[in-house]
């Protein structure tokens, strides 16, 4: 006879330690594309709005992260 499988469900704290490597991830990301574009708007004088977009780019990506955050866990509380 088959038996049932029992899910394994994980504690908040195993949530939250999953969730803050997800996360960590989306900040490096965010860091790393935001001091890339700063240092082609610092060098490179030519195409000032593609290094602003990339720097722009960055920045959605580290609220992207604020949002996951505040979204996933009620900080405001």
């Amino acid at each position: 006879m088959a038996e049932k499988k029992m899910k394994k469900h994980l504690t908040r704290e195993e949530e939250f330690d999953i969730l803050k490597l997800v996360l960590d991830k989306f900040l490096w990301i965010g860091v790393l594309i935001m001091g890339f574009g700063f240092y082609r708007l610092v060098t490179i004088w030519e195409g000032v709005w593609e290094n602003l977009l990339i720097l722009f780019a960055g920045v959605i990506i580290m609220l992207l992260f604020t949002w996951l955050l505040l979204r996933e866990y009620n900080f405001m509380k």
